[in-house]
């Protein structure tokens, strides 16, 4: 009796056999569905190609910092109020795009995220006034990042990977840091031949013709997951029959990671949004500048993949100290390199600061889609985003206020290195996150 063929769509990480594909009556062999790792492979690159054009284009705006403030006269604050704007929609957004997706599917949301990203950068380009820009790069460009980002990634991922998750994970969520080393200096170039106006006409443009090879990616067979993984159940001694948010916002691991990225983000947007303004102002040239800060985005994903690694071999309340340990490193070599620019003081920072920018996304995530796994997994990931949101948007706007207070960087250097601290608090505290 000849085994029946496996339902339409529904490949899995698992044996071979599976995908071995079957033959007509009159012995003519039909052809072979994509095998489950090969189908798990491209789930991992449309992911990071998203994550890279979302995060990479949203980075952006760290070179144009400048030409806005001297088209325009505005403080530092804001312009800087732009960008605060654009992260506080991703994170606040973050719960509905989890929602839109546990709902109607990943095809859905990411076009949602690429029709605004493009339409936001286009109309960019026509904006005479603060509020323009708080709208089309703060409002349409944040919530498109949220669309393109962790949370629809992430949930999508966790229904392909399962012991290689964290790994997968790390390798998607580098995408920031790529678009960080591509999209920055790109833009830069972009800026100096065309100017800021241009620029915008032009990233705007592209984000739109994305939609078309977008909308032909096998979505259906993408979003069915594989059946290697099983039915998603709740987490392990929970003694709880389905995950809701609410009962999610009464666990002591929702409130830790939620601290965890907004402390986090706090710290690291605080130096992200000007640094390229502050090396400037200590005498590197602006394409020297962008690209050294661009350079960070090549030790990012390697950064994530050894924090990843040195999970599974030290423990992950070792590896996250670590982490964290880096980047108050690489914060105090930025300090001194206002007082002492040089190259090597330059390379330290990019090193250590912009090496372990993401390092900790990948095990947060993962933490979060095991401990509350299930079919709201997206909308409680997505409000635990909420914090890497406030505190982005806190951290930038924050920094941008004290450079105008007093004029000087090193109170902005000094929040971050508190902030960071605070960051590192939640791994001690909660049960959860010591393990």
């Amino acid at each position: 009796m000849s085994r029946a063929p496996a339902p339409p769509g529904l490949s899995a990480i698992g044996p071979a056999k599976e995908d071995s594909g079957a033959r007509r009556a009159d012995g003519i062999a039909l052809p072979m569905r994509a095998s489950p790792d090969r189908t798990a492979f491209a789930v991992a690159m449309v992911c990071f190609s998203l994550g890279f054009a979302g995060r990479g284009l949203v980075e952006s705006f760290v070179v144009f910092l400048l030409p806005l403030s001297g088209s325009f006269g505005w403080d530092r604050a804001d312009v800087v109020s732009i960008y605060s704007f654009c992260v506080l929609a991703s994170g606040m957004a973050g719960p509905f795009v989890g929602r839109l997706f546990d709902r109607v599917g990943p095809r859905a949301v990411y076009t949602l995220g690429l029709g605004l990203l493009g339409t936001g950068l286009s109309l960019a380009a026509f904006g005479t006034a603060l509020w323009h820009f708080q709208l089309s790069i703060g409002l349409a460009v944040g919530v498109a990042a949220a669309c393109l980002g962790n949370v629809p990634n992430g949930t999508l991922l966790g229904r392909w990977f399962k012991a290689r998750l964290t790994l997968a994970t790390s390798v998607v969520f580098s995408a920031f840091g790529i678009g960080i080393l591509v999209i920055v200096p790109l833009t830069q170039l972009l800026i100096d031949r065309v100017g800021w106006r241009g620029a915008y006409h032009w990233l705007g443009g592209i984000a739109l013709a994305l939609l078309v090879p977008l909308t032909l990616l096998p979505w259906r067979r993408f979003a069915a997951g594989s059946s290697a993984m099983g039915k998603s159940v709740p987490a392990a001694g929970e003694g709880i029959a389905a995950w809701t948010l609410l009962l999610a916002m009464r666990h002591s691991a929702f409130w830790g990671l939620f601290a965890v990225y907004f402390f986090t983000s706090t710290a690291m947007f605080a130096i992200v949004v000007q640094v390229v303004a502050y090396l400037v102002a200590i005498g590197f040239e602006p394409i020297q500048a962008a690209t050294a800060w661009g350079f960070s985005g090549m030790l990012l994903p390697i950064g994530m993949i050894i924090v990843g690694w040195l999970d599974g071999l030290i423990g992950r309340r070792s590896s996250v100290l670590l982490s964290y340990a880096l980047s108050l490193i690489g914060i105090a070599m930025l300090w001194l390199l206002g007082h002492f620019p040089n190259a090597w003081l330059l390379a330290a920072f990019v090193v250590c600061f912009g090496g372990m920018l993401g390092s900790r996304g990948p095990l947060i995530s993962t933490i979060a889609l095991r401990v509350f796994r299930g079919p709201t997994a997206a909308t409680i990931f997505g409000a635990i985003n909420i914090g890497a949101g406030l505190g982005a948007a806190l951290g930038s706007w924050a920094g941008g206020l004290l450079h105008d207070w007093t004029g000087l960087y090193d109170p902005v250097i000094g929040f971050a290195a508190l902030s960071v601290i605070c960051a590192v608090l939640p791994f001690f505290l909660v049960p959860e996150l010591r393990r």
